[in-house]
């Protein structure tokens, strides 16, 4: 009897120091997994800094000058700030095109390898309204930092993005935040229809911020800064540094963009535009709402009511993304497109045209500086109206004006 108390006793100290063991382990473990989180935050945080200090040299501030017949005598002319970053060891800049937009005069500040700022007289190569983007050339005695162009894929949401820019004229400022959103169509700056598929970021964006680099932690150029929600806080906006690069090349060959054009309306397959053309209610692609006549696509026998699946072999699920597909596509250029057709599939060869109106014949950036500005659009209004506006260039004395927002109303929108 006795040796069973003494058995039973040990076997409770026994237990009693496994878990005492267990809860020490556990407390260790705890201990190092907050460790190596506290390493993870302190890489990480070094990390940004290691991307801003690297990326400050590449960073220009914009200051543009507006001759205008308005300005009373004596006074000075309207000026506005930007920003920019060098994409060439040549001089080449990527901005905003609102930045630069009807300037008589710009002139960027580049930090050299020396800390002290050089400045440069720019010339405005070229610059497309519908994505905002526009490419400036400035002739320096060396050889100019350039930023790496990468990809907005190469972040998600939630991944850090450092934004560097000029905001009120504090040159070379930095903050930090995370992506909120990615492929944001339905917000449109001051109401101008363009070409559209922003990166929502928290990173805080203000007057002057407009045309910088939205950075990923490998220090890659992933968007550019171009639109803020006025009347919020950490709602910015940024256009893919896709997009741009997609147009700088034409902005460098011809002062502009020479979309492709195809005629035709289009919206995004849903049950009441299936009713609508007597479609079945269940389907994917996009639906073709208006051919315009003698437009390739009339030529190539598209027809309203006609549900485009894919274009050159890839998958089409939203009209904004075909819209933008075609125009890149460019003038003279052959498309293929798959059709379903009241249930029976079919290809579809086109042929682009050029855009047969004004925007073909605008002269590049640099022999016209009083662009007329881009229509309102008079179709559906975004979810942000009156909310979004494209960051402003911090002219003095002059508030941001807040924007209103378009996009496709019931007969579809236009396609390039």
């Amino acid at each position: 009897m006795g040796w069973t108390r003494f058995g039973g006793v040990i076997k409770v100290a026994v237990l009693a120091c496994a878990l005492g063991a267990a809860a020490r382990a556990e407390a260790r473990d705890k201990k190092l997994w907050m460790e190596a989180q506290n390493r993870a935050v302190s890489r990480q945080h070094s990390n940004i800094s290691e991307v801003a200090r690297k990326a400050m040299p590449a960073v220009v501030s914009i200051t543009t000058r507006q001759d205008s017949a308005d300005v009373p005598e004596g006074e000075e002319p309207q000026r506005g700030i930007g920003s920019g970053f060098i994409i060439h060891p040549d001089g080449y800049i990527l901005t905003s095109a609102h930045v630069v937009e009807g300037a008589s005069e710009v002139t960027i500040s580049v930090r050299s390898a020396n800390g002290y700022v050089e400045e440069f007289p720019a010339t405005v190569v070229g610059e497309d309204e519908r994505t905002d983007c526009a490419l400036l050339k400035v002739d320096a005695p060396r050889k100019l930092p350039v930023l790496k162009l990468a990809s907005a894929s190469h972040v998600g949401i939630a991944d850090w993005v450092v934004v560097i820019g000029n905001p009120f004229g504090l040159a070379h400022s930095v903050t930090v935040g995370v992506v909120s959103y990615l492929g944001r169509t339905d917000v449109t700056p001051n109401g101008r229809d363009g070409d559209f598929d922003y990166v929502q970021i928290d990173a805080s964006i203000n007057p002057g911020n407009s045309g910088g680099p939205v950075l990923d932690l490998h220090g890659d150029v992933v968007a550019v800064a171009n639109a803020v929600n006025v009347s919020g806080q950490g709602i910015g906006f940024a256009i893919p540094i896709d997009i741009a690069k997609t147009v700088i090349p034409q902005l460098k060959a011809h002062g502009r963009m020479r979309r492709g054009w195809i005629g035709i309306s289009v919206q995004d397959f849903s049950p009441e535009v299936a009713a609508a053309f007597n479609l079945m209610p269940r389907g994917r692609g996009v639906v073709v709402t208006d051919v315009v006549e003698d437009s390739p696509a009339d030529r190539a026998g598209l027809r309203a009511g006609d549900v485009i699946l894919d274009l050159d072999r890839r998958t089409v699920e939203r009209a904004h993304t075909l819209r933008w597909q075609v125009a890149a596509r460019g003038v003279g250029q052959h498309i293929r497109l798959q059709v379903r057709r009241v249930g029976r599939p079919m290809t579809m060869r086109v042929k682009l045209d050029a855009l047969p109106f004004t925007e073909a014949d605008v002269p590049p950036a640099t022999l016209a500086s009083n662009a007329a500005p881009g229509g309102r659009s008079a179709e559906a209004k975004s979810v942000l109206e009156d909310l979004l506006s494209p960051v402003p260039r911090a002219s003095a004395g002059q508030a941001a004006g807040q924007g209103t927002g378009g996009s496709g109303g019931s007969k579809g929108t236009p396609v390039p």
